[in-house]
């Protein structure tokens, strides 16, 4: 799949005026802020060091999407599709992640704090030293999930099973 560089004034003039399918593109470093993309479709894309707090991206499909080391403080991924995404190091403190698609994602060093999980599918996912300080976990299912190294983690309302390595290692 050939990668297409875009600008974010030509993704948001395309997206105002009703495309919403944008697969396979590169938004590297480009500035998102306040964006309204609910329902886009980012799938396969790049958007390494972008800049995207306080942005809207509800039932956004981001399968396979590249966003290392973004700054995504804040913003609602609810019900998103982030599944295989690359999150390491990216900034997610305070974001709405409710329902959200996260299975195989990679959170590595991701900041988490005060993000909202809750319902989450974070199966498969890899969390190692992500800070989760204050993270909702409420009915997240973490089978296979890789919470190894991971700051202040609270389980207690999580669903884990044997295969969920916790942050000292397998329960």
């Amino acid at each position: 799949m050939k990668i297409q560089k875009l600008s974010a004034e030509e993704l948001l003039a395309q997206y105002s005026q009703g495309q919403r399918n944008f697969d396979a593109v590169d938004l590297s470093g480009d500035n998102l802020f306040q964006a309204d993309l609910a329902e886009i479709n980012l799938s396969g894309s790049i958007l390494r060091r972008a800049y995207l707090p306080y942005g809207n991206l509800t039932q956004a499909n981001l399968y396979k999407t590249q966003l290392q080391d973004s700054e995504l403080g804040d913003i609602q991924l609810y019900q998103a599709n982030l599944s295989e995404a690359n999150l390491s190091g990216a900034n997610l403190s305070r974001a709405n992640l409710r329902h959200a698609n996260l299975q195989k994602a990679n959170l590595q060093g991701a900041d988490l704090y005060n993000a909202d999980l809750s319902n989450a599918d974070l199966r498969y996912a890899d969390l190692s030293r992500a800070n989760l300080e204050k993270a909702k976990l409420t009915n997240a299912q973490l089978a296979g999930c890789n919470l190894f190294r991971s700051r202040l983690v609270d389980l207690s309302d999580a669903n884990c099973d044997r295969t969920t390595i916790g942050p000292e290692g397998y329960r």
